[in-house]
């Protein structure tokens, strides 16, 4: 059986107009924190945390969410996935979410910094209602160097599936390998250094919505390059290119506070951090 370096699982059930823990379970270099209720709509909140302080060479990660019938969970990290140096293995982690009827969750990744020489690969699948909405996100920052040039890891890889009623509906990946001598051609980074990615999933979201989004968008970000695209199923995906993270965070956040707004009839949240 493969050692893994952390665990989580967390299922959230709904009870009364309120949504709660149902099974908590975590061990090795994964925890949560307690649960939080950050406004009156029954929406419970969660942080992941990494005690460790990083990923190394070798270490493997599972997560597992499930969502019953009408439970809405916000999921976040309490700081970057920091990727060091992977001389033999490289880092794994693997996701899995199970979305029920009417659920909603909403996963807000902080960025994931990855130092000279590091591989890290992501997987998620997410199995979801065709009534379940979702919400998420990502963000890659180059780590420190001494060149101080930012693209010295070997690999990232990032791959989301989606399941709808059983059938796979949609799958995103990136893949960035700075060896390769193309992250800054077209179509790849060009002239950006951070890269950051969206991935919304709820039955509200038409052609006429995105498009409408898009115009809101130009507006209010007319300096950085984004692109988003209709999916085949109702919802869609961003990336962002841009050459911060404050940037990433300041388009996603402004994303998020917008389909919680016309899409989930939520009003924002503050998630402190810092």
């Amino acid at each position: 059986m493969e050692k893994l370096t952390g665990t989580l699982a967390l299922a959230i059930a709904e009870r009364d107009g309120k949504s709660v823990p149902a099974n908590t379970y975590f061990q090795g270099a994964l925890k949560v924190m307690r649960p939080q209720y950050l406004d009156d709509s029954g929406q419970v909140v969660y942080f992941i945390l990494n005690p460790g302080g990083g990923y190394v060479g070798g270490d493997v990660y599972k997560i597992d969410v499930t969502l019953a019938d009408n439970a809405e969970l916000l999921l976040t990290t309490q700081s970057a996935t920091k990727v060091y140096e992977t001389p033999n293995t490289e880092v794994r982690q693997e996701t899995e979410i199970t979305l029920g009827k009417n659920s909603l969750l909403e996963f807000i990744s902080d960025p994931v910094i990855a130092y000279e020489k590091a591989r890290y690969v992501q997987q998620q699948v997410v199995h979801m209602d065709k009534t379940a909405s979702l919400f998420y996100s990502e963000m890659i920052t180059p780590g420190w160097t001494r060149e101080q040039d930012g693209f010295r890891y070997e690999q990232l890889l990032l791959k989301n599936q989606v399941y709808m009623d059983g059938k796979l509906a949609v799958v995103d990946a990136f893949r960035l390998t700075p060896a390769d001598g193309v992250l800054h051609d077209i179509g790849m980074l060009e002239s950006f250094s951070h890269v950051g990615s969206l991935l919304v999933v709820t039955p509200s979201i038409d052609e006429a919505f995105v498009h409408d989004f898009q115009e809101v968008l130009k507006q209010e970000f007319a300096d950085l390059r984004f692109g988003i695209s209709l999916l085949n199923v109702h919802g869609f995906s961003a990336r962002i290119l841009a050459n911060s993270t404050q940037e990433l965070e300041r388009f996603i956040d402004f994303c998020h506070r917008y389909v919680r707004q016309h899409c989930f009839e939520k009003s924002p949240l503050l998630l402190r951090k810092y």
